[in-house]
Formats: C-alpha cells, structure tokens, sequence
C-alpha cells in the first residue's frame, strides 16, 4: 500500500529548492543568494553571490560597503565586493558557451536593475524569484516593458540590514 500524502513538487519549485542549495555557497552574508537558468526542464548553469575568481571574498575579509545615494533622497549601503548570482549564473554561461535564450531564470528575490539590463539583454524570457525585493519595482517595470514573464512564489519582501 503506498502513501498518497505526497505531493509532488511542480517544476518550479524543484528549480528554486535547487537555488536554496546553490545558495549555500554565496561568500557574503548579506545576499546569501543562489540564481539557476533553465531550459526545457534542464539545468543550463547556476550561480552565487561571490567575490570574482582571484579576488578576496567577504567572508575571507569583510563587507566592502558603498552608500547611495538615490533619485528621492534616500541613501542605502550595498555591498560592492561581490557579483550577484544572476550576473555569476550569466557569466557561467558566458564563459561555457551556453546559450541561455528563451529560458528560465530562477533567484531568491527581484533582480536589481543592472541584473534585469542583463536578463534581458540575454534573452531570458522568464524570471521566477521566491520574493520580492523592497526596491524592486524599477526592475519590475523592465521585465514588463520587455515581455518577460515575472512570477514570485511568495508575497515577502527582502530587506537588508543598514540599508
């Protein structure tokens, strides 16, 4: 007699469990984020916040902390030591030769506006994060103007500490 209680995750959710994992490697603790691009149900290449190859990471040496200043006023710090997972997983491909038009994005959270400039410029047509960004609506707006379909798993929304 087998158990029926089981449900079998859908295709996102498996991909996004395996960007929890991917995840694990990121070498800041602020983004902690994993990214993976798909395409017909396949894993094409992942990536993870990290400092580039060669270069120290923040958890060999610390935050590189920058504040910005934005259009309103407001004045955030970013770490700037690090790549995002999406610009990582972009490069992977890159440096493989991967094509990664037509497929699918999977992040933690709304890309920022240099990752979504990328995702789009590279022909991703579909970007699955698990929540959103607080300052994420730009990014939002991009997607839209460019026809890529934007799906969050979750209503969250990802804030960083000494912003």
């Amino acid at each position: 007699m087998s158990d029926n209680s089981y449900t079998r995750p859908s295709w996102d959710e498996y991909f996004m469990e395996i960007t929890r994992t991917v995840a694990q490697r990121a070498t800041c603790d602020r983004g902690k984020s994993g990214c993976i691009i798909t395409r017909n149900k396949q894993i094409l290449v992942t990536g993870y916040v990290g400092s580039p190859p060669g270069l120290p990471h923040c958890d060999e040496v610390g935050h590189q902390l920058k504040k910005i200043i934005h259009g309103d006023g407001n004045i955030s710090q970013h770490c700037v030591r690090t790549i995002h997972a999406e610009q990582n997983a972009i490069c992977q491909a890159a440096k493989t030769g991967v094509s990664i038009e037509g497929a699918t994005l999977y992040c933690k959270m709304t890309p920022c506006r240099t990752c979504a400039m990328l995702i789009i410029s590279c022909g991703i047509t579909r970007v699955v994060c698990e929540k959103k960004y607080h300052s994420g609506e730009e990014s939002e707006q991009m997607f839209a103007d460019a026809g890529i379909e934007l799906i969050f798993q979750n209503d969250k929304i990802e804030r960083y500490e000494n912003q």
